[in-house]
């Protein structure tokens, strides 16, 4: 009777069902842990990359205006065109436009933030992550502030 608990031990011991179930419990969390970070930080960049051509059309589009108040109505517009076009939702993104003095040489600014939302993802619940950016171009020195005459 003693070498059949002793055998049936050995058998226990060498018997290998069941590590299948318990190699995937160990594994799979880490691996959609993986996967859900890659998603992540895939938004982010996104999100980043397309507050950043916002920015950098509004500034352009100001730039390059006739005047102040022509070019700051066009930014906006162009800018939250860019922003509709990359996917962003207008609702989360923050512009903020600014002309300076709207002088030959000066500076056009744009800055813009955008709360990425990534409260669809498991385990991430009400995270949310701001992407911002500042972008400044120069307004051209020798470029007429005269509208053409037909």
């Amino acid at each position: 009777m003693a070498r059949s608990g002793v055998a049936h031990a050995q058998r226990l011991l060498h018997d290998e069902r069941g590590n299948a179930l318990i190699e995937a419990a160990l594994v799979i969390p880490v691996v959609l842990a993986v996967a859900f970070g890659v998603v992540m930080v895939g938004r982010v960049v996104h999100a980043q990359i397309a507050v950043q051509s916002v920015v950098r059309e509004a500034s352009r589009t100001l730039a390059v205006a006739a005047s102040a108040e022509e070019g700051m109505s066009m930014a906006r517009a162009n800018a939250i065109a860019v922003a509709t076009g990359n996917g962003l939702a207008t609702d989360r993104l923050d512009l903020t436009i600014d002309a300076g003095t709207f002088a030959r040489g000066g500076t056009a600014r744009a800055e813009a933030s955008y709360s990425v939302a990534l409260g669809d993802l498991p385990l991430l619940g009400a995270v949310h992550v701001t992407v911002s950016s500042t972008n400044e171009q120069r307004i051209e020195q020798y470029r007429s502030r005269v509208e053409a005459m037909p």
